[in-house]
């Protein structure tokens, strides 16, 4: 098993890195494979709609998008950490997502693990976690769950240090992902992937 993680936040040893290192550890001691790329400090723009990536099979920009997609394709399960900004995750992290999901639509990413992790001050944590979701939601990935909302507080360098809650947290996410992840693999072995039909969009014109 092999787990991506991103951390959103432009501050590498900032708080959400505590929230991700948490969950490492839980896998390193699971024996599930770990890299971590820290995105928060890169510029990245968002998604153009020029679907070109259709057509080249990656995105027409040439950044940390597409040096990460062919990881996130390999890997069995995928976290995103992000601190939360205005009650939504980062523009940088948003901007990644985006072009990540799109830039890949057309390969499959049914029942890869996905975990959203959000780190805030005190509100907006929630609807950020919602915001995550929706990337896994909308392309048939499992979403992994744990005790509560993934979520950590903290505003101050290390402060999540002291959420012991949401550490707890972390390390039970981590480890309902590395059971999703296996009972998905023996899952995949015994029956397979469920069918798939050819996508239908409905689109209503006037």
């Amino acid at each position: 098993m092999k787990v991506l993680l991103i951390n959103g936040s432009p501050r590498a040893e900032g708080n959400t890195s505590v929230a991700l290192n948490e969950m490492i550890k839980i896998f390193e001691a699971e024996n599930v494979e770990t890299e971590l790329v820290h995105i928060g400090n890169k510029t990245i723009r968002g998604c153009v709609a020029c679907l070109k990536c259709f057509e080249l099979g990656h995105c027409v920009f040439k950044d940390i998008v597409n040096e990460v997609a062919p990881k996130f394709m390999e890997a069995d399960g995928f976290v995103v950490g992000t601190p939360v900004y205005y009650g939504s995750p980062n523009a940088t992290t948003l901007a990644f997502l985006d072009r990540l999901f799109y830039s890949t639509f057309t390969k499959d990413k049914t029942m890869k693990v996905g975990a959203g992790v959000v780190i805030c001050r005190r509100g907006g944590a929630s609807s950020s976690f919602d915001v995550l979701n929706k990337y896994f939601a909308i392309t048939g990935m499992a979403i992994a769950g744990s005790q509560y909302w993934n979520m950590v507080y903290g505003l101050e360098k290390g402060e999540a240090t002291q959420d012991a809650e949401g550490l707890q947290t972390m390390r039970t996410l981590a480890r309902n992902m590395t059971f999703l992840m296996k009972s998905i693999a023996l899952g995949k072995e015994q029956f397979g992937l469920p069918q798939k039909e050819e996508i239908t969009f409905t689109h209503f014109i006037r």
